[in-house]
């Protein structure tokens, strides 16, 4: 069956919006020869206008160019999404990831003015007093006084915990607190598309109704607390953006620094310099602090760095190294997993990367009737069979 309707120019700006020549998009969207006829002239005719793809094909190029199949019957190219700064430092803006960035982020900001539009209606709703409340701040020591107060963070309380996912989840529970929705989301739905943390750690959106966070899921569980409290920075500071790669830009390194302010003593890092002696026993010792501040062993190099302790040729050498331990470590563990029958539940999974903040938007919404089922899945991520079961409130286990 073939489709009317389509715009060429929608074809063309899709595909070249994933970061796909014709050959590449040809083979991804599985368009064999025919006739003689190559499937890269055969797509070419076709984003000429000569010639109309099928339905089944349409479908396949939403999925490849990661556009929603409605995409392709808007009246013209539509305008660039306002996304926020790039704070980044990448040293290659066109990999591929960079395009499923685009994707995830697109996604996010569907979904976070989905839950906009929701609080609008709620009369009870509050415009929350932590967006912009650092605005025009540019000490860190400073700022990180700021985080500190208005979340009621407590360093003994946070590094009590024996895991770092779990320490994690104290950090969020304060945020969503005051307020902002915390995610944890690194691919566009399947696994075959999870973006990387050298892509970007973090994201936040600087919205005083429904400010939101990102945190990349894909990056090592101990480093997730330090990119939470750097989104929370960037909100204090009233910035929109997503972050990742070395912190060089002037709002990044502030971010940075207020962030582990909050994390780690000044003192710890200067005494753990002191033990330093340029060999392997460096590492073990730098594990120490890692483990007692329930933050990663990057950071701590990182932060020795910072403090004119160690020079940046080390402190590279030092990140290199731990990120090559963390991923084959990562890999093992995946090895593992996949010997194991059956899995985490689903729902538990996936309640655990939405928060218990968009989850409660939700309920509510579902509960008074200012959500369908159909825009509660557009907002949570999930099919709308998955709503009801995901929305149910877990069981707690009785003695």
């Amino acid at each position: 069956m073939n489709v009317a309707g389509l715009n060429p120019e929608i074809l063309i700006w899709a595909r070249e919006t994933a970061g796909l020549d014709r050959e590449a998009a040809a083979r991804k969207i599985d368009l064999k020869p025919s006739r003689g006829v190559s499937g890269e002239e055969r797509l070419a005719a076709m984003e000429a206008g000569n010639v109309i793809p099928t339905a089944p094909l349409l479908r396949r190029m939403a999925a490849q160019y990661h556009r929603p199949l409605l995409t392709f019957y808007l009246p013209g190219v539509p305008a660039p999404a306002e996304l926020g700064q790039d704070f980044r430092t990448l040293p290659d803006r066109g990999d591929p990831s960079n395009v499923l960035l685009a994707t995830l982020l697109r996604d996010v900001k569907a979904r976070q003015a989905l839950v906009r539009e929701t609080l609008e209606d709620d009369e009870d709703a509050m415009d929350v007093e932590l967006v912009g409340a650092a605005a025009g701040t540019r000490d860190s020591a400073a700022l990180a006084s700021i985080i500190v107060e208005t979340l009621g963070f407590d360093r003994v309380e946070y590094r009590s915990h024996a895991r770092g996912e779990d320490a994690f989840g104290y950090i969020r529970s304060l945020v969503e607190a005051r307020g902002v929705f915390v995610l944890l989301a690194g691919d566009c739905g399947h696994w075959s598309t999870a973006i990387e943390a050298r892509i970007f750690r973090g994201f936040a959106i600087s919205d005083k109704l429904a400010p939101f966070i990102v945190v990349n899921d894909q990056d090592a569980k101990a480093a997730w607390s330090f990119t939470l409290l750097h989104e929370v920075a960037h909100l204090l500071l009233g910035e929109t953006g997503v972050s990742g790669g070395a912190p060089n830009g002037r709002i990044e390194q502030l971010c940075n620094d207020a962030a582990a302010a909050a994390l780690v003593d000044q003192a710890e890092i200067i005494n753990l310099g002191q033990l330093l002696r340029g060999g392997g026993d460096d590492a073990t010792l730098i594990d120490v602090l890692a483990n007692r501040a329930r933050i990663s062993r990057s950071m701590v190099a990182y932060q020795l760095f910072r403090a004119g302790i160690i020079g940046e040729g080390r402190w590279e050498e030092l990140r290199d190294a731990f990120r090559g331990q963390w991923l084959a470590q990562r890999e093992r563990e995946r090895e593992k997993n996949r010997a194991k029958e059956g899995g985490p539940n689903w729902y538990v999974v996936r309640r655990h990367r939405l928060g218990s903040a968009i989850l409660s938007v939700a309920r509510q919404g579902m509960a008074d009737g200012s959500l369908t089922p159909t825009r509660a899945a557009r907002m949570l991520g999930v099919k709308p069979m998955n709503v009801y079961p995901l929305l149910a409130e877990p069981r707690r286990a009785t003695a």
